[in-house]
């Protein structure tokens, strides 16, 4: 990928993402109003019965959701990156760091990198890198961050978007086999916002990805955030490109059994984290939501936001009678509206969740 050598360039590029994240508002439908999931009057169990944990990447969390990969690179973005690392270790949240390519090609940015580590020092912390990128440079990432685990992430309409961007993506999947083999810890791959088919996971199998993060459309859209830094915007009719995270988790039924899929992508509150973990998902990322309220409320605030999604989701849990994460991956839900419009044209059997016991 053409990266500009230019410090400075680089910085106020993602300066430029940092604030428009914040400034742009969410357009796209996300689709989670179509699903529904089925009441039971009698949940059978009580609030002390019921385990938040789960498991991917090859670790165990004591919560389904953490903080997804968001910013690095500026002096903004260290600031931005230790709330964030204060959070996680706060609330014992895996945490992932923005694409550390700008500290591989600029020392005087690793500090807004490092400081996850710094503070989240006991904490599963992954590093971010584009999928161009080779293995020796993602060594470096995991190294820079003493990261438990790397994110590959996917993000072909940024680029293209982009206006200095990358336009060659063939060796894309081959680069990534080479990083899922060779490097010594787990590898998840993540898309940026356009959300993954079952074509895609399917070749991710192939090469041996083991875990994925859908991160569908409905959250902070690099189309748009790429189409404002243009000179001459033309790219505005493709803002509900791609596929939501609904979408996307409906895609990932059939390797349920081959892969770890990790749900983000527009969550905005706790019934999402809970529609996306009954259709599949074993861990969820919140990013853009996190980062305005942090931005607009202030530590404190957000310190007892988190808190209140942990208290949230455990009663969620016990009102659909869910002892733990494999009750309620096996709790009935239905697929109504577009979202089921879009199952059927797909050929995904949508049908069978409904009759879940």
């Amino acid at each position: 990928m053409f990266e500009s050598q230019d410090p400075k360039i680089a910085q106020q590029r993602k300066d430029d993402h940092l604030r428009l994240a914040l400034e742009l508002p969410t357009v796209a439908r996300d689709f989670f109003e179509d699903v529904r999931l089925v009441y039971h009057s009698l949940p059978e169990l009580d609030l002390e019965d019921i385990s938040l944990a789960t498991s991917w990447a090859f670790h165990d969390h004591s919560f389904p959701f953490y903080i997804n990969a968001m910013t690095g690179g500026s002096g903004k973005a260290t600031h931005y990156n230790r709330q964030l690392a204060i959070l996680a270790r706060e609330h014992d949240l895996a945490i992932a760091s923005g694409s550390v390519s700008a500290a591989l090609k600029d020392p005087r940015t690793v500090e807004s990198f490092q400081v996850i580590r710094q503070e989240h020092p006991q904490g599963f912390v992954l590093a971010n890198l584009g999928a161009h990128q080779p293995l020796e440079q993602a060594q470096r990432a995991v190294d820079l961050l003493e990261a438990n685990a790397l994110q590959i992430h996917l993000n072909g309409p940024q680029e293209i978007v982009m206006p200095e961007g990358d336009r060659h993506f063939s060796q894309w999947l081959t680069n990534i086999e080479k990083i899922v083999q060779h490097l010594p810890v787990p590898v998840i791959v993540k898309e940026v916002g356009f959300g993954m088919s079952q074509e895609t996971l399917q070749q991710l199998a192939s090469v041996g990805v083991e875990t994925v993060d859908l991160a569908g459309r409905g959250g902070t859209n690099f189309i748009d955030i790429e189409n404002q830094r243009r000179k001459h915007p033309n790219f505005a009719n493709l803002l509900d490109f791609g596929l939501s995270t609904p979408e996307s988790l409906l895609e990932s039924l059939p390797y349920h059994n081959q892969l770890d899929i990790l749900a983000s992508g527009g969550i905005q509150n706790v019934q999402q984290v809970v529609k996306s973990l009954a259709l599949g998902a074993k861990g969820v990322g919140v990013a853009g939501h996190f980062l305005k309220h942090l931005d607009r409320e202030g530590y404190e605030a957000t310190h007892a936001y988190l808190q209140d999604w942990k208290e949230t989701l455990r009663l969620s849990f016990l009102m659909l009678g869910c002892r733990n994460l494999q009750d309620l991956q096996q709790h009935p839900l239905v697929i109504t509206g577009q979202l089921q419009e879009w199952a059927r044209a797909r050929g995904i059997d949508y049908q069978a969740l409904a009759q879940r016991p």
